[in-house]
């Protein structure tokens, strides 16, 4: 309960008198008298005015400065934590890397605010420009989204809007939960097929006010292609980022895209710089090479002489380790980013990690229960030797770098006793990763 400050509120209560005393009503001069209608009224400069005393008008003043002061000296509403305190991360990785299983791991989370690839909106605005060149617009927004300032999308959206008009928001536990939505309680697992028509017509106003009651603002991004770009929000002082880079073996990823073509076909273009063309055949593989440079360029710039503001605030994921160990994966990924694991997350974890078969293909862009390990091996079996020496060709700084092993034939593609993915060597392959907040640039 909110109590009154010594020396703002008591201070009025003593020198306010609501009925002034007579002494200082007797002292004042007296003006002409008249007659309105009756009534008594005080004649100055030919006016007519209501009798009040200058006393009266000091009492007003000084209790209207203390009803001033006393709502300036109120504490404002509580959140759970101020944009200082709050902390930020982005899910930085590519199309097919298993980043909408990434994020929901994060989304699921009681404590966290999370958009998937909010800067959909702004490729989908500008599709005639590059990737480079759009850089600083898609890194604009999702600063002013990890700030919970959703005005950035008036460029993007229409002006009167609801949740259903951010891309992929169902996907968003914290967006089917108060105070954005009632489908479910904020300590539930949340169904997207459940939240969709429950909460589509919610006002998108609250999407903000839903992001400022979170500790956790956690954002999944598939459309920055170097890490130099985001340097400027790593020292911004109003942010507390951490980075975590999911990566995939290549030749995985090939085969995925493959099943997603169509879907992908607007961004292929603006990853080749088409000028706005969509390309949905790609059998030169020139967006999964650049896909791979990318990973190169990323990891490299964070393990090897990283700038001082880097250390302790990029990890590096690798989709196979979450699919063949996912529970000590994602409790070493929660303590990086400051938080734990629920025994009821752990629970589904085990369930959506444990299922049977890889997925149908109308559910290529949905988190469902599924046998990971063999998502993880399914082109082993899928895609001809000859595609995987060309990939294997064209990925072959990524594979060595992020320790995959190549394969030198079919007999050896389909020997799924032989592992693909080598270990973490610390001479070879450097992770970093922090259990404690690091301290501000």
């Amino acid at each position: 309960m909110w109590e009154p400050q010594p020396g703002k509120l008591q201070l009025c209560l003593v020198n306010v008198k609501l009925f002034p005393d007579r002494s200082s009503v007797a002292s004042e001069p007296k003006p002409h008298v008249g007659v309105v209608k009756g009534k008594k009224a005080l004649v100055r400069g030919g006016m007519r005015l209501p009798r009040v005393s200058s006393s009266a008008v000091t009492v007003l003043l000084l209790a209207q400065t203390c009803l001033l002061l006393f709502l300036y000296s109120r504490p404002g509403p509580s959140s759970p934590a101020s944009s200082e305190e709050r902390v930020h991360v982005l899910v930085l990785s590519s199309w097919r890397s298993g980043s909408s299983f990434l994020g929901q791991l994060f989304s699921q989370h009681p404590n966290v605010f999370y958009l998937m690839e909010p800067a959909w909106h702004v490729w989908t605005a500008l599709s005639r420009g590059s990737a480079p060149a759009l850089h600083m617009a898609v890194r604009d927004l999702v600063r002013s989204v990890f700030l919970c300032d959703m005005d950035v999308f008036d460029a993007y959206l229409p002006w009167r809007r609801n949740l259903s008009d951010l891309f992929q928001w169902a996907v968003s536990r914290a967006l089917c939960s108060p105070p954005a939505c009632s489908a479910f309680s904020r300590d539930a697992i949340s169904n997207e097929a459940v939240c969709e028509p429950l909460c589509a017509r919610r006002p998108f106003s609250l999407v903000q006010e839903a992001c400022r009651s979170y500790s956790h603002v956690v954002l999944k991004e598939v459309r920055f292609f170097n890490l130099q770009v985001l340097y400027p929000l790593l020292t911004d002082p109003l942010l507390n980022l951490r980075i975590v880079h999911l990566v995939r073996d290549p030749r995985a990823v090939l085969r995925s895209r493959e099943l997603t073509a169509k879907a992908l076909a607007r961004d292929n273009g603006i990853v080749l710089g088409t000028n706005g063309t969509w390309v949905e055949a790609d059998p030169r593989l020139r967006v999964v090479s650049e896909v791979c440079r990318s990973h190169v360029r990323i990891a490299e710039a964070a393990l090897s002489k990283p700038p001082p503001f880097l250390r302790g605030r990029y990890l590096l994921v690798r989709f196979e380790d979450l699919a063949q160990n996912p529970l000590p994966e994602i409790r070493a990924l929660y303590a990086f980013a400051g938080l734990n694991l629920t025994p009821q997350l752990e629970a589904w974890i085990l369930n959506i990690t444990h299922g049977v078969g890889t997925g149908a293909p109308r559910e290529a862009f949905k988190t469902t229960s599924r046998d990971a390990l063999n998502v993880s091996q399914a082109w082993r079996h899928a895609l001809p030797f000859s595609k995987i020496r060309r990939v294997q060709k064209l990925c072959a700084g990524a594979l060595r770098l992020l320790r995959y092993r190549p394969v030198f034939s079919l007999d050896e593609q389909r020997d799924l006793s032989l592992d693909l993915v080598l270990p973490r060597s610390p001479g070879s392959f450097q992770w970093t990763s922090s259990t404690k907040a690091q301290p501000r640039p």
